[in-house]
């Protein structure tokens, strides 16, 4: 939020500096993302007065100027500006000075043959608006030689950062009563005028629509002229980023900078019957200022006549019925719209404005019969006219909240002793009424104070956030015990290992567009938010997949041409009686080359299925889990199995049901879906799957101890049936004697001459270790005949 020095003095008595206020801001946690400081860009500008304009000997549109900048020396200026002339005063910018609107530093040139020493300057050109057909015009009185910036009244901006809880600051009045609280000066609340009005308002108001519109207030205003608003109203409108529009418009708009009261104008000659605050008709149609239609819902608050919607209620106004400059006779409305309604239209329709930024947090209730007055009265001054009698429908909430309060609560709770006749006095200046008992009453703008906390919370800021002194924690003596809890350590192993192994560590939205949700998840245990911050953040992600994916691709998409990617994170659905289920999982993702094109063949290599197997593996490995025992089993290929190639992707379980990862290609409809480019390998490691170890671990870990003993080592060839799983033979071979055999591995696949149809060999590597003594060939032999009979349960047999 913007506003100007010059405007916060309307509300503040203070002789502050710019600085001491940006510092005080800060300090009760308004914070000051910024100060601009026009007389800067204006520097270099002065008043000056063109004492004569003569036609450009070689130019038509070009006038000569003789111009007085106060120095006594007139100075020659080339203008193309029609309105030039003789006898007018305006704003020269000498050679030195940079144009604000271009960045264009103006020199001592010659145009067309003629020396021109600065420019006489437009409005457009030095940021004071949009009027760029000719030169400013200033009044006869305007002192000549002086700083434009002095006599413009240039006022420092400040640009703050309000926080969504307090919609009571979106004014420049909110702001001002905090300052005063804070002791930087006295607060002049608006003077709101009596307005009894001449007349009975001549078109019926009322509200049909009590839940998202309590109350509804307004009055008619005859004979306005509708021209150009006031010097003073344009220059603080500018000031806080906002353009002037017209005299009736730009009413509305100071009403809503200076108070953070939203309300509207419409054109009474436009208006068909009474003015309704309804609900919408499903698909019923609306032209808003922005020039967009939107089509509305029956979930959603609108103004009506008898013939269409004029007003997406809170939000924008249609476009057909606002102020233009034939207006004559003006209804003016305020209302108090439901928070939440307007919030949820808001997103619905995807239409933001400053508006609906008040409404969805929440405008004081309070204020409407002030903020009515307040408006007629601008609109009065400004553009003249007649008001009616207030027509008031419904009835906004009007019951405060009231607090027990304990000061002794502030130095428990915010760690810093503020004497109570102090707090009491801060909780006066924020207009909060405390009785004797220390019942506090809390005024209807303050919706974020909901209890003892709260004030605490208001009392400290105020006092100052930097008073309270930073206490560190009781420490007891001795050794630290660690914090981590097993799940957590876990997390740590597995991100220093896929980091090891080369994987680059990625953090993305837990929230997904539905569709690609929904790709991931069964929906009938997908958690979709009915709160969403947008409609491509509405679900709670199922995978940790489809946010790598799009990362891959964005990577592949600025041409990176590999993308080796992980993250440890939660993935979400919806348990029992709706509640969320969150389960701890790494993904990854192998995407694009794996190697670059090198000399041996000219070909770069991609990532294949068996590669995502190994980082599964190794990575089941770092956390822990028994990979000797894993088996590999094909996926389940509906359902949330339906994202990875059928024959190019399996699972990793311990025991038939127990999954504890999934890896392989993903599915051309996936990647499909997702817009990018194959192959594409993808792992999961479900982490709540893995058995945790039994027993706690010792406090520090024994030195490392190589056997006694060498190791003994026997190759074994077997003839199995060629649809049998390699791992499946493993594991066959390692249980035969799991005292004596401690790693087997394949290190041969053959099929062909030899080979029966239909089976295949594969070559098994057997290490043997000994304990206490040396194999006696009669044990070897032993284990040997073990290994060869448990492989006969897969139907393997020794190949002679």
């Amino acid at each position: 939020m913007k506003f100007s020095f010059e405007w916060l003095r309307h509300f503040l008595d203070t002789e502050a500096s710019t600085a001491e206020i940006a510092a005080v801001l800060n300090a009760i946690g308004h914070e000051v993302e910024g100060i601009e400081d026009p007389a800067q860009k204006l520097a270099g500008f002065r008043v000056a007065e063109v004492l004569t304009a003569a036609p450009h000997p070689d130019a038509d549109k070009l006038q000569v100027l003789t111009v007085d900048a106060g120095d006594g020396q007139p100075l020659q200026v080339v203008c193309g500006a029609p309105n030039a002339r003789g006898g007018m005063k305006g704003v020269l910018g000498l050679p030195g000075a940079v144009v604000p609107s271009n960045g264009m530093e103006l020199r001592k040139s010659a145009i067309r043959g003629q020396e021109s020493n600065g420019m006489m300057c437009s409005v457009r050109e030095l940021e004071l608006g949009d009027a760029h057909e000719g030169i400013i015009e200033l009044p006869e009185d305007a002192p000549v030689g002086a700083s434009f910036a002095d006599y413009h009244a240039a006022s420092p901006v400040f640009d703050v950062a309000i926080t969504p809880n307090r919609p009571d600051c979106m004014g420049v009045m909110g702001i001002a009563r905090d300052l005063a609280a804070a002791g930087l000066g006295t607060f002049k609340p608006a003077e709101v005028p009596a307005i009894e009005g001449a007349y009975d308002c001549p078109i019926d108001i009322r509200t049909e629509d009590p839940e998202g519109c309590p109350a509804f207030y307004g009055r008619v205003i005859r004979g306005v002229s509708n021209g150009s608003s006031p010097e003073w109203m344009q220059r603080r409108l500018l000031a806080a980023g906002q353009r002037p529009i017209s005299a009736l418009v730009d009413c509305t708009n100071y009403l809503m900078l200076a108070c953070g009261r939203p309300a509207h104008v419409y054109d009474l000659a436009t208006l068909s019957g009474a003015m309704v605050a309804r609900r919408a008709r499903n698909d019923e149609q609306v032209e808003a200022l922005n020039e967009k239609t939107y089509t509305l819902d029956d979930t959603m608050t609108v103004i009506a006549d008898d013939a269409r919607v004029h007003d997406i209620a809170g939000i924008m106004g249609g476009a057909h019925s606002g102020a233009s400059e034939g207006t004559t006779d003006v209804l003016l409305e305020i209302a108090y719209f439901d928070p939440e309604r307007i919030g949820v239209t808001g997103r619905k329709l995807g239409l933001a404005s400053d508006a609906r930024t008040r409404f969805e947090r929440g405008v004081d209730p309070a204020f409407l019969d002030e903020g009515l007055a307040l408006l007629t009265d601008l609109i009065v001054s400004c553009c003249g006219g007649e008001p009616s009698k207030v027509v008031r429908a419904g009835a906004p909430p009007a019951d405060p909240k009231r607090i027990a309060f304990d000061p002794a609560l502030t130095a428990r709770l915010g760690g810093i002793e503020v004497a109570p006749d102090e707090q009491r006095r801060i909780l006066e200046a924020l207009d909060f009424a405390v009785a004797e008992d220390w019942k506090v009453t809390v005024p209807l703008r303050r919706h974020d104070v909901e209890g003892p906390a709260d004030l605490v919370e208001e009392v400290v800021r105020i006092h100052g956030l930097d008073k309270v002194e930073s206490v560190a924690l009781p420490r007891p003596e001795g050794v630290a015990r660690p914090t981590a809890t097993p799940a957590q350590q876990i997390e740590r192993k597995l991100r220093r290992a896929a980091a090891a192994r080369g994987l680059n560590e990625a953090v993305t939205w837990s929230f997904l567009p539905a569709a690609q949700a929904e790709h991931f998840a069964d929906s009938e245990r997908l958690w979709v938010l009915d709160n969403p911050i947008s409609e491509d953040m509405k679900a709670m992600r199922p995978s940790l997949l489809p946010g790598l994916i799009a990362a891959a691709k964005r990577n592949a998409d600025r041409g990176q041409s590999g993308s080796r990617l992980f993250e440890i994170g939660r993935r979400y659905f919806r348990g029992e009686s709706g509640a969320s289920d969150e389960r701890p999982t790494l993904g990854a993702l192998l995407a694009g080359e794996k190697t670059d094109r090198g000399w041996s063949d000219g070909k770069a290599t991609p990532f294949d299925a068996y590669d995502a197997k190994a980082e599964a593996l190794a990575l089941l490995d770092a956390a822990g889990a028994p990979t000797a025992n894993l088996m590999v089993m094909a996926g389940e290929q509906g359902g949330a199995g339906a994202q990875f190639h059928p024959g190019q992707s399996a699972t990793l379980r311990l025991g038939p049901k127990n999954v504890l990862a999934r890896f392989g290609a993903l599915h051309p409809a996936t990647l499909k879906a997702f817009d990018i480019e194959g192959p594409v390998m993808a792992i999961e490691l479900f982490l709540d799957a893995i058995p945790a170890k039994k027993g706690k671990p010792a406090f520090a870990r024994a030195a490392y101890a190589p056997p006694a003993l060498q190791a003994v080592t026997r190759d074994f060839a077997f003839l199995v049936p060629g649809g049998l799983a390699a791992g499946e033979l493993l594991r066959a071979v390692r249980s035969a004697d799991k005292a004596a055999i401690v790693e087997a591995r394949i290190f041969d696949l053959f099929t062909g001459q030899g080979v029966p149809e239909g089976r295949k060999s594969l070559a098994v590597e057997v290490t043997l270790q000994p304990g206490d003594k040396s194999f006696t060939d009669e044990e070897i032999k032993a284990i040997s005949d073990k290994i060869v009979a448990s492989a006969a349960k897969q139907d393997a047999e020794l190949r002679g």
